[in-house]
């Protein structure tokens, strides 16, 4: 991640630790197949960029086994400890404090680069994918994963009755919320020609979203409650119409159990040339 202080959802709030998990249960089986299916991970260099938290650079890790290396990088590392302290058939783990933006690559070249929901929140993110391109070794893959919560905006598709269409209002502040912060909103659907531009070859892209599931409506509250401030500060939301969507995202029997989704994930992937 970049050093800007306008990033909306502050990794240092203590709600970040439960969004990581929530990120991790939905998508971590997605973006994994997907490393694993575009070539095989044993003994490879990766550079896993933005990392947020711990789950996917340790699953990596143990994919890439002891032959390979793993380097995790962002801004923010409070929530990557016990990575370097891996057992003797997972890849040695390197977690650096870095600056996507402002700093060159940490040393070399890569055979594979990944960055996951890294991109979408930095103005400068063309500039950085062409860097992260840059340090993609000949014959390597650069992976990119970002949201485009315009391809999908609402929180409950199948808005049937009060509780949706609040979820849906709530949802609207924080895409409003987003934008004024920079954020692309259609951004995902854009990586495949940015990865062709960088002078990537073999790319391909394919979407995931997840139409409801535990973990959809454990990010939702989870984001809700760390915006709270800043939804009732715009008056996007009133603090009863926040404590009442975070009791509906709590119904759990068959009647009042609220079907929350995600922006779709857009997953895009190239490979250096080797001449």
């Amino acid at each position: 991640m970049a050093a800007d202080n306008a990033y909306l959802l502050d990794n240092r709030q203590r709600e970040a630790g439960r969004r990581f998990e929530a990120f991790a249960e939905l998508f971590d089986p997605w973006t994994l197949a997907h490393l694993e299916r575009v070539g095989p991970l044993t003994g490879l260099r990766c550079w896993e960029v933005g990392a947020g938290g711990a789950s996917l650079p340790a699953a990596l890790a143990d994919r890439v086994g002891p032959t390979g290396e793993v380097l995790v990088t962002d801004l923010d590392t409070s929530w990557l400890t016990g990575l370097a302290d891996g057992g003797p058939d997972r890849a040695p783990v390197r977690v650096l404090r870095h600056d996507v933006v402002n700093e060159e690559p940490p040393g070399g070249e890569f055979d594979l680069v990944h960055a996951r929901l890294v991109l979408v929140h930095l103005p400068e993110r063309a500039r950085v994918l062409r860097t992260l391109a840059a340090a993609v070794r000949p014959g390597g893959l650069l992976v990119i994963e970002d949201a485009d919560p315009s391809l999908q905006p609402l929180a409950c598709p199948d808005e049937r009755g009060p509780a949706e269409e609040l979820a849906n209002r709530i949802r609207r502040g924080f895409r409003a919320l987003l934008a004024e912060r920079g954020v692309d909103l259609g951004f995902g659907r854009t990586l495949p020609a940015l990865l062709r531009s960088a002078g990537l070859r073999e790319v391909a892209a394919e979407a995931y979203f997840p139409v409801t599931s535990p973990a959809c409506r454990e990010l939702e509250a989870a984001t809700v409650r760390q915006l709270r401030e800043q939804l009732t500060a715009a008056g996007l939301a009133t603090p009863e119409e926040i404590e009442q969507h975070l009791a509906n995202l709590r119904q759990e029997d068959s009647d009042g159990e609220l079907d929350v989704t995600t922006a779709p994930l857009i997953t895009c992937w190239g490979r250096r040339p080797l001449h």
